[in-house]
């Protein structure tokens, strides 16, 4: 994965926008961290292979950065997000990294189901 280029990373956004796409998108504070700590309060949300449209999407900030995606009701949006890249199987994959190189968020979308 490359750091973020607002503007390629748009282009690409805008390819899928008004096609049905597979999405997967998935955060964690640290969901595994729990048992160093007891502590620490574990978060997160995790979605694979949700069908959808959108209507158009935007990247925005000065990183990192986020992306929100206008649905016919609604939005879909993570933020956090610094590299991007594509799968063996043509997906965008948009990741957030924390400080210390750990996966925080991951924003991905392409034209077939994720395995």
């Amino acid at each position: 994965m490359e750091p973020i280029l607002p503007e390629k990373v748009q282009e690409l956004i805008n390819k899928f926008a008004g096609e049905e796409v597979y999405l997967h998108m998935e955060t964690t504070n640290g969901a595994y961290a729990s048992h160093f700590n007891e502590k620490f309060f574990s978060a997160g949300a995790y979605i694979r292979n949700a069908k959808l449209t959108y209507e158009h999407g935007k990247i925005v900030g000065e990183g990192p950065f986020r992306v929100g995606l206008k649905l016919a009701i609604g939005w879909v949006y993570a933020e956090g997000l610094t590299h991007y890249g594509f799968d063996e199987d043509g997906h965008l994959l948009l990741a957030g990294h924390d400080f210390d190189g750990k996966l925080a968020v991951a924003l991905e979308m392409g034209k077939t189901p994720f395995k």
